[in-house]
């Protein structure tokens, strides 16, 4: 049977854990080669020995998404070795602090801003012409709740997965007439790490694991998945 993703590339951010590990295995169970990004090196391998073991292949790139000359390389090294980026799921993100405006420290709002919303934007210059190339360019940017809500205590990292979505809807609207398409997806309450210094009193055993948003985001980077702009959340089945 012939999988979804078969001979097509894929990248990943955020890739050595949680929802990024688990949706790189997903998409590698699906016959993609991925391109696995974190900055923990540990992590990437365990994530590719488990892609491996699985049957599937992945190539390794070990940076921090704020050293933004690496994301320009990044580019670059993709389409010398491929010519193409099939699939692009811009996962990796921070919590920041949980704390009133007033109280939220510069160097933790540059670093929220940083990975959430600047990383992204180099990354998209650096992608776009590869995504281009694709005969179906798929990007996917993962987002939250609370970027369309206004609680206490979670501007900044409100504020910044705001700006990611009209990021993300901005590039979606450029992408119209074109191969490529942008989308955006609400995981909910997931048992992360994030989520768990988020809420340290929830029972982790109480959310669903990253595994499960796996079908869900092989479905929207598949070249199949035609909508465009679309923000969907995932739903929990039990």
């Amino acid at each position: 049977m012939t999988k979804p993703l078969e001979n097509r590339v894929a990248l990943v951010t955020g890739a050595s854990r949680g929802i990024g590990r688990a949706a790189a295995k997903a998409l590698a169970a699906a016959g993609a080669h991925v391109v696995l990004v974190a900055r923990t090196v540990g992590g990437l391998e365990e994530a590719d020995d488990e892609i491996r073991k699985a049957g599937g292949s992945a190539t390794l790139v070990p940076l921090d998404l704020k050293d933004f000359d690496a994301l320009d390389r990044l580019g670059a090294s993709i389409f010398e070795r491929w010519g193409r980026l099939d699939a692009f799921l811009a996962n990796a993100g921070v919590l920041g602090a949980v704390t009133p405006l007033a109280h939220l420290e510069p160097k933790v709002f540059d670093d929220l801003m940083g990975v959430n919303v600047t990383a992204n934007w180099r990354l998209v210059r650096s992608l776009d012409p590869l995504l281009r190339c694709s005969d179906a360019g798929r990007a996917l940017f993962v987002s939250s709740g609370v970027a369309r809500k206004h609680i206490p205590y979670w501007g900044g990292y409100a504020m910044s997965k705001a700006a990611l979505e009209s990021l993300a809807l901005t590039y979606a609207a450029e992408c119209e007439g074109t191969n490529v398409k942008a989308n955006l997806l609400n995981p909910g309450p997931v048992r992360t790490s994030m989520r768990a210094k988020a809420m340290p009193g929830e029972d982790p055993e109480t959310l669903p694991p990253p595994e499960a948003l796996g079908p869900l985001i092989v479905d929207m980077l598949s070249p199949s998945y035609r909508k465009n702009s679309e923000l969907v959340t995932f739903k929990r089945h039990d």
